[in-house]
């Protein structure tokens, strides 16, 4: 059965800020998100009304504290560095699809992985997903392809393959393929 699209209509002020407070109550979500969410409930989303709307709704929640690119930002960078193991650059992927502006993920995951070693961080995920020393060629490039899609710095990849003694034929392919 698939899913119903919520009903467009004309909503008050506090109609959609109810709206919105329960959706934050759900999960954190970012400005952007949240203004993406209440447009698609809205009955002429485009219109001068439409937008007023949001944005006095958007202020609203800024000012009661319920709304914060910065702590959203904060939080989802320590949480994927600590839970997920994953790198800086998939952090800073992420959150620039969430619609945080660049200044302030910039601070976030600079402030979240300070400190943090990268080769650790990729140990760790190496670990958490159950990847061994690879024994043939397929498996090195398996390996490094995973560790770009975890957002890791090639330089640490090839620090890792290189402490595993993967023959220079391989990393000098694969640095290639990275170049492309």
């Amino acid at each position: 059965m698939p899913f119903s699209r919520p009903k467009r209509r004309t909503y008050s002020e506090d109609e959609l800020y109810e709206y919105a407070v329960a959706a934050l109550a759900r999960r954190m979500r970012t400005v952007a998100e949240l203004k993406r969410l209440m447009r698609a409930r809205l009955e002429d989303p485009e219109s001068e009304y439409s937008e007023t709307l949001v944005e006095l709704v958007i202020r609203r929640l800024k000012d009661q504290g319920y709304l914060n690119d910065s702590q959203y930002a904060a939080y989802y960078s320590s949480m994927r560095r600590d839970n997920q193991k994953v790198g800086r650059r998939r952090v800073i992927t992420e959150l620039k699809t969430r619609g945080v502006h660049g200044s302030v993920i910039d601070k976030a995951v600079d402030a979240a992985y300070d400190g943090v070693s990268d080769e650790k961080q990729a140990r760790e995920y190496l670990r958490k997903k159950r990847m061994a020393k690879p024994k043939d060629r397929k498996e090195a490039a398996r390996i490094f392809r995973q560790l770009m899609r975890a957002g890791f710095a090639s330089k640490t990849i090839f620090a890792i393959l290189k402490k595993w003694d993967v023959e220079d034929e391989v990393l000098s392919a694969l640095e290639e393929e990275s170049s492309e």
